[in-house]
This record gives C-alpha cells, structure tokens and sequence, in this order.
C-alpha cells in the first residue's frame, strides 16, 4: 500500500464515517497551496474496506462471479454489501436531460423543429 493510500486510510478511520471538508490542498512539487472549503468526493467518504470493495469490483469489470472468488463469500454477500454501498451513494446522472431554457435555445437557433421541441418537452414531464 502507498504512503498516500495509508494516510487516507488513517484519515478515513479517524473521521469514523462523519462528513469531513477539506480546507486546504497543496499541490504536491509546486509549492502551490488552495485554501477553501472542499467537500471530498463521495467515494473517499467511503470507509477504507469499503473502497477497497469497489475497487475490486471496478477492476473484476463489475463480475459479482469474480467478486465471489476474490473475496471468497456467496453471492448474495456480494449483493448485499454492493447494495449497501449503493445506498450511501448519490446517483450522479452522467447525461442530464436538457432544461426547457437549452431547448428552446436550440428551436429558435434552428437546430430542431418545433415537434422535435415539443418532443423533448413531453420527455422531460
């Protein structure tokens, strides 16, 4: 394990699953520090053996039959501890539809037609 992964490991144990902001980051090798308040991705909140988790099942392609072998438990473990971890997760939606405002924009440029507009519109509801 890196010395970066075993301080975040040691931050993620420390904090016990409480949100936590990050206030500053210092670019590592350049001396350039941003002070503010940073909310940490949703998967850093994560605890360290659950990351570990996600990681495993990134890497095995998501195949819950190789999650079976890795960690040795039944499939329903497998399931149940993804559905777990889902439910701490917020659905990030990686193609939002588009607002009634950027529809319209594009029928008065002309890139659609009006029943393409109204399409899109009905969609939406």
């Amino acid at each position: 394990m890196t010395e970066q992964a075993m301080e975040w490991q040691e931050l993620t144990n420390l904090t016990r699953g409480q949100r936590f902001v990050v206030e500053r980051v210092r670019l590592a090798g350049g001396g350039i520090a941003i002070e503010g308040e940073f909310e940490v991705p949703q998967l850093a909140q994560l605890s360290a053996e659950d990351q570990v988790f996600v990681t495993a099942f990134v890497r095995c392609h998501g195949s819950i039959k190789e999650m079976e072998r890795v960690f040795g438990v039944s499939y329903p473990t497998v399931k149940s501890r993804l559905n777990r971890i889902t439910q701490m997760l917020d659905f990030v939606e990686a193609d939002p539809a588009p607002s009634q405002a950027d529809i319209i924009d594009r029928l008065r440029r002309g890139e659609i037609t009006a029943q393409q507009a109204l399409s899109e519109l009905e969609d939406r509801t």
